[in-house]
């Protein structure tokens, strides 16, 4: 878990501040791509996929 999730929240809304749509979703890929080589567990990354998936769109 993450210790202080409003930590991170606010810095990813801060890397996204001033980034046109399009760069933002650039970013967004690029997290996740980073990301996921970190974790390397495929059933967990799987797991992220379903979970975002089923997820209540925002």
């Amino acid at each position: 878990m993450i210790p202080d999730p409003d930590a991170f929240y606010a810095a990813l809304m801060d890397a996204h501040r001033d980034l046109s749509p399009e760069d933002s979703r650039k970013l967004d890929a690029k997290l996740v791509l980073i990301l996921a080589n970190q974790i390397g567990d495929m059933r967990v990354l799987l797991d992220a996929i379903a979970l975002a998936k089923a997820a209540p769109r925002a």
